[in-house]
């Protein structure tokens, strides 16, 4: 028997389904592992609180090592300085319109914030919201490796620096997102070749401006384990806390390292060769396909099929797996940072499943 299963036969009884099930022990070796990597690397730790959005587990990440917090939005941020964390990167593209200009102050004025830019009227807009105070708040300049999302052309971060440096901003580095490392397994080390090409271009045009930076930024989880050139002084993964399905097919994790489960019971099993599970888009989101399904019961082959929001499909393959209505099972998400924002607290265990502790998400909701 797997150890998720096994911890999920430990719980049957204690708690009610659908239901976010951590293996703490799991999950520490996962974060532990990671600051080993970037120790040997000479790379700082800066998780992305997105995947979590937990206290107690940014906390588990800081006293590893972890020299502070990637955010997503100012809410993330602000939940996360309310519980004492003093070093935040937002590395999202930001408008400080409505109530974020005071928000932003208010964040700058306790902790030492930094904000992605990639666009000088955002650095005006920032400037403008901090009033007579802009020196309190870096920005860190964000430029495209090839994922096509935000960020401007490596080429350009020197002048935007400058911009912000020219409105009373400090310009601290430079981060990108390689995003495009998710495309397959022999795309992840492209992708880190393609962000180190983009830091590295990035970093000389601030130098052509007399800007050194402080901080050169990388992500993710599935292209990391690549981040190791010079250039690079910290990383920003947000999934190896947990993993997932799509990591391990990536080739970023094993199984065995996957360390979030929704723990589902069977209701249902009318029709012939399938069972229901209590579990929908409402607890697992809908990232998946036909063809890779909805999610799959660890320790075997069976995958959900479909999803309704509360119902999900479980075609049953041969091999003698037929799970009883009342069963218990731990299915393993496609992509486990949409499951997060479904549920108020985690369900906290280890592979024994002895220990029962509920950890809350403490950002949920928390999206502006």
């Amino acid at each position: 028997m797997n150890r998720i299963q096994r911890a999920v036969d430990a719980l049957a009884g204690r708690i009610d389904t659908p239901a976010p099930i951590v293996l703490a022990d799991v999950m520490q070796d996962n974060i532990d592992r990671m600051q080993r990597f970037a120790t040997q690397q000479n790379l700082a730790v800066r998780p992305h609180v997105k995947t979590h959005k937990c206290v107690e587990i940014g906390r588990r990440q800081v006293k590893a090592g972890a020299v502070g917090i990637t955010a997503g939005n100012v809410g993330e941020a602000e939940v996360f300085a309310a519980a004492g964390f003093d070093d935040i990167f937002i590395a999202y593209p930001l408008w400080p319109s409505g109530t974020k200009g005071k928000r932003i102050r208010s964040l700058a004025a306790g902790t030492r914030l930094r904000i992605g830019v990639d666009n000088v009227a955002a650095i005006n807009a920032l400037a403008d919201a901090m009033g007579t105070e802009p020196e309190q708040l870096q920005v860190v300049i964000e430029v495209d490796c090839g994922a096509r999302r935000s960020g401007a052309p490596p080429e350009a971060a020197g002048d935007l620096a400058l911009a912000a440096r020219k409105r009373g901003l400090v310009p601290a580095g430079v981060f990108t997102y390689p995003g495009h490392g998710s495309a397959g397994p022999e795309a992840r080390k492209r992708a880190a070749e393609d962000q180190e090409a983009a830091l590295t271009t990035a970093v000389r045009s601030l130098g052509s401006h007399g800007i050194r930076p402080e901080v050169v930024s990388a992500g993710s989880t599935p292209t990391v384990e690549f981040a190791t050139s010079s250039v690079i002084t910290e990383i920003r993964p947000g999934e190896y806390v947990f993993n997932d399905l799509n990591n391990a097919r990536l080739g970023a994790c094993t199984e065995d390292q996957i360390a979030l489960f929704v723990a589902g019971t069977v209701v249902s099993d009318w029709v012939p060769g399938q069972v229901i599970l209590d579990i929908g888009t409402k607890a697992l989101g809908r990232e998946g396909s036909p063809e890779i399904g909805y999610g799959r019961i660890a320790g075997t082959a069976a995958a959900l099929s479909k999803l309704n929001e509360y119902h999900g499909f479980l075609p049953l393959p041969g091999g003698g797996f037929r799970p009883a209505v009342g069963a218990v099972l731990p299915v393993i998400p496609n992509h486990v940072c949409p499951v997060v924002v479904n549920f108020e607290e985690y369900v906290v265990t280890d592979s024994s499943g002895a220990s029962l502790e509920r950890w809350a998400v403490d950002a949920r909701g928390h999206l502006n």
